[in-house]
This record gives C-alpha cells, sequence and structure tokens, in this order.
C-alpha cells in the first residue's frame, strides 16, 4: 500500500537544501504547497521536482525547521533518482551544510574528491 514516508534528516537551512537540489540536477519550487504522490497531492511550504520522477518530494515547515515526505512505496522515480531513503540527496545536503557554516565561521573550504567519498578541508 502507498503511504506517505519522512525522509529521517532534519533541515535547518534552506540555502544549503536548494544548492543540494542544484547539484544533483534536482528542481527545488520554491512556494509550492503541493507536492504529487501516488493518491493525489500533499499538502507542504515548497517542493523539490525530480526530473524524470512522476512523484515529488514535499517540504514541510515545522517551526525553525523542514521536513522532507515523500512515497517511498510507489515512488514514481523518486527512489532510483534520490536513492533509499533519499541517501543521495541528504549526503549532499550534509555537505552543503557544512560548508555553509564553515564560511560563516571564515574558514576558505576545499572540497576533494576521495575514493570512498568526499573531503572537506577547511583553511583560516
Amino acid at each position: 500500500m502507498s503511504h506517505i514516508s519522512k525522509i529521517e534528516v532534519q533541515i535547518n537551512d534552506l540555502e544549503a537544501l536548494k544548492q543540494a537540489c542544484k547539484n544533483l540536477g534536482l528542481e527545488f519550487r520554491e512556494n509550492q504547497t503541493h507536492f504529487r504522490w501516488y493518491l493525489g497531492y500533499g499538502n507542504c511550504t515548497h517542493v523539490i521536482r525530480v526530473p524524470g520522477a512522476t512523484y515529488e518530494v514535499g517540504i514541510v515547515q515545522k517551526g525553525e525547521t523542514y521536513e522532507l515526505l515523500w512515497d517511498d512505496f510507489y515512488s514514481g522515480g523518486l527512489v532510483q533518482k534520490l536513492g533509499n531513503n533519499a541517501c543521495h540527496l541528504k549526503k549532499e545536503y550534509s555537505l552543503e551544510r557544512v560548508k555553509n557554516e564553515a564560511k560563516k565561521k571564515r574558514y576558505n573550504v576545499t572540497e576533494q574528491q576521495m575514493q570512498n567519498g568526499i573531503r572537506l578541508v577547511l583553511s583560516a
């Protein structure tokens, strides 16, 4: 049975999420208040549109943070593009969040591709 699931990540930096979407070739639709899933539409604050996917990820504001909601059962192509539990999106968001915080503290940030992931180097 299809249902809406919460992606296990706490979003507290919307700019980092926007940049993560851009890095992954996703479309951040600011102020779109409904996201498409298997049984119709759900309410949200913003939407992440995945090119080639039938359904969308809803971004719901909860106070100072945001939740990401999606239909991961009938994903309509979302899991194929974002990974299980949106692991690709969570990784990109985490990287952008760290880079934003480092820049706020006036660190220079260098990103290095490693064989088993990404390495961020911070320097004063």
